[in-house]
């Protein structure tokens, strides 16, 4: 994909892997290695934004306060801030697992943001760790002024295409309101985290307590 210029499309599976708590497999296993590489030789790389863009998040989130039903539609501004200012990505998991099609709002959302950082030739100096935009800004500012910009414009287009695509979703439901549904999705994804980890899944109870501390 680096090769033919297509870097973009990686976000096609990036964006899923995230959900599935490969975020991780994906980070160490492939772009920070390769990422570190690029930015001996070229001072920053396009690789460390892949995953950590808090974009596409940022529009799923938004999309939710302003459209969304019952509990999901309260707790995303909260949400907001745990992933955009705090860089916990796993936070806006669960909305996307409650509506399934949202997950190609958030494969549009990272496409359009990687492209747009491509077309702007910005990058990171090294990986930004949590995925927050205070944590991405501090390592994409040894690169100069324009880059801090850029990188910032490949956010905002991730977030505002991600949140298109996700309100278009969301307008169109008509599912009746269901305040479990939510708290079912969390449970799911505690499982699933805890799979990644080579644990045995949560009982719901167990998932239940531990999303709602973590929140």
């Amino acid at each position: 994909l680096i090769a033919t210029h297509l870097i973009p499309l990686a976000n096609v599976f990036i964006e899923p892997a995230k959900i599935l708590f490969l975020n991780n497999a994906i980070n160490q296993g492939i772009l920070t290695p390769l990422g570190l590489e690029q930015a001996k030789t070229a001072g920053k790389s396009l690789l460390f934004l892949l995953e950590a863009n808090p974009g596409p998040g940022l529009g799923i989130l938004i999309a939710f306060m302003l459209f969304g039903k019952g509990s999901a539609k309260a707790t995303a501004p909260g949400a907001i801030l745990i992933q955009f200012i705090g860089g916990i990505h796993e936070i806006y998991f669960p909305y996307v697992m409650m509506k399934p099609a949202l997950f190609f709002a958030v494969i549009a959302g990272g496409v359009s943001g990687t492209l747009t950082n491509n077309v702007l030739g910005s990058g990171l100096v090294a990986p930004a760790s949590p995925g927050s935009i205070i944590s991405i800004t501090g390592v994409a500012a040894p690169a100069g002024f324009e880059n801090v910009l850029s990188v910032w414009a490949g956010v905002i287009v991730a977030a505002i295409v991600s949140f298109l695509v996700a309100a278009i979703i969301l307008k169109r439901d008509k599912s009746l309101v269901d305040d479990t549904q939510l708290v079912e999705a969390q449970a799911h994804m505690a499982d699933a985290k805890a799979v990644s980890k080579g644990q045995a899944p949560e009982t719901p109870t167990q998932a239940q307590t531990t999303i709602t501390g973590d929140m």
